[in-house]
């Protein structure tokens, strides 16, 4: 079986140059779905309910508020 290398080698340079562009898209989409941290922006947005509900009660009305 012929490495990736050698199978590049035998195209055209047209497809060569696809080829390169497809590897960079791969990269960066990889680098962005790794590179994104968590966002936490809501956190302790429920913290006036913490003495009225648990916190399983709170997830319920969270995805009720939602409406999922």
């Amino acid at each position: 079986m012929k490495s990736l290398e050698e199978l590049i080698r035998e195209l055209p340079p047209d497809l060569r140059k696809e080829v390169e562009d497809f590897a960079r898209f791969l990269l960066e989409r990889r680098k962005a779905a790794h590179g994104k941290p968590i966002r936490q922006s809501w956190a302790g947005a429920l913290r006036e309910f913490k003495d009225r509900f648990t916190a399983l009660e709170l997830q319920k009305k969270a995805l009720e508020w939602r409406g999922d």
